[in-house]
């Protein structure tokens, strides 16, 4: 029997979507929740699963075409299909075990083969002993991704050959928006943005042995701060500054197309090392279009890593409605003068850009010397 393919509500203030791609072509066959089409919103990119098993018997809607929510996009011809699961990528058949143990999610067996996990290796934690995505993160983080293990990326449109000797790349529905945002945020904040250093040596010293970067240190030492300062952790409202109870903390994602800013929730109430786990899982599924819509939405604050990719210093634009961002700079040791002596620490530039509408320097200024004694001067054992 037919089932309908509709345009789903990918959050509460989302009203439209761009199908990407069709991952399976007419005529196909998908299990029920594989993955059936990329959709980019303004806010995420993610793939749908298919709402059943079947063959998809008509495409409506085209690669690249926009359209509103609860449009119709396509067509399956739902069927009943053979219980065994077929890995599309290296065409393995992959047979159900006694007691339910061997059926895994398409969440979980795309995370496994990303990282070339071997799930019959895993004993499950969830119900009746399946394997959870928990499983697998904590099976990476033991172990480590395999070598040769594959991270599915979004490719960059490719460019169209003009006269002369120019290209043009066609905007993606991704970078049109972040344009939009961006260009939006310096006109609506009044930007300003300030500068610290801190010695990361406390981290440093506790990450050896550990599997840990520095990130979630940061992220901690930074939601201390917030609970310090809670201004720091506000909006701008048409009646007032809107301040934040719950620390959410946001951070940028790089894609290949863009970023995406999944959220850690509650990030004061949790140690480092959950954090950690959080962050990996968070960045591997916006990587992957995976992300559900609420995870990149209730953000209060913002972390930019620019340092991963050698940068020393940034000024970056506030993530509207938000008030502030962090950037973070490459650490590298550097020679310093410590109680009138020279020495060689690990050394981080701190930026945080503000919007001047509801903070002064002063604040800014606090709350960035909070942020550095909170890195440097941490009994970080307490916090893991």
């Amino acid at each position: 029997m037919p089932t309908d393919i509709i345009m789903p509500q990918l959050g509460e203030s989302i009203a439209e979507g761009t199908v990407v791609k069709w991952l399976i072509q007419p005529g196909g066959r998908v299990e029920k929740d594989a993955s059936l089409l990329e959709v980019e919103t303004d806010k995420v990119a993610l793939e749908i699963p298919s709402p059943a098993g079947g063959v998809l018997t008509e495409v409506i809607v085209q690669e690249g075409q926009t359209v509103p929510v609860g449009t119709l996009l396509g067509r399956l011809n739902a069927e009943n299909l053979r219980t065994e699961v077929v890995n599309r990528v290296g065409g393995v058949v992959v047979r159900p075990m006694p007691g339910g143990t061997g059926h895994y999610s398409p969440a979980v067996r795309q995370l496994a083969h990303e990282h070339g996990v071997d799930l019959s290796h895993l004993a499950g934690t969830g119900a009746g002993g399946r394997v959870t995505k928990q499983d697998v993160l904590d099976y990476i983080g033991r172990h480590g991704a395999m070598e040769g293990a594959t991270t599915a990326s979004v490719p960059s449109p490719a460019p169209t050959r003009v006269a002369g000797e120019e290209d043009i790349v066609p905007f993606s529905a991704m970078r049109r928006t972040i344009a939009e945002r961006m260009v939006h945020s310096r006109r609506t904040s009044a930007h300003v943005t300030t500068f610290f250093e801190a010695d990361m040596t406390a981290i440093a010293m506790m990450r050896e042995g550990k599997e840990l970067t520095y990130l979630p240190f940061l992220i901690n030492a930074v939601a201390r701060a917030l609970g310090e300062i809670p201004i720091l952790n506000s909006s701008w409202g048409d009646q007032g500054i809107i301040q934040k109870r719950e620390i959410h903390i946001g951070i940028a994602v790089a894609l290949d197309d863009g970023l995406l800013v999944p959220v850690v929730r509650h990030a004061e109430r949790k140690a480092v090392t959950q954090v950690a786990k959080e962050v990996t899982d968070l960045a591997e599924r916006a990587r992957t279009k995976r992300l559900a819509p609420e995870e990149v939405q209730g953000g209060g604050f913002t972390i930019t890593n620019h340092g991963g990719f050698g940068s020393l210093f940034s000024t970056p634009i506030i993530h509207q409605p938000q008030i502030a961002i962090l950037g973070v700079g490459s650490i590298h040791k550097r020679p310093v003068v410590i109680n009138d002596a020279i020495a060689i620490r690990p050394m981080c530039y701190l930026s945080l850009s503000f919007d001047h509408r509801v903070i002064d320097g002063a604040t800014a200024d606090t709350f960035m010397s909070k942020v550095k004694s909170n890195l440097e001067k941490s009994n970080w054992e307490t916090y893991l």
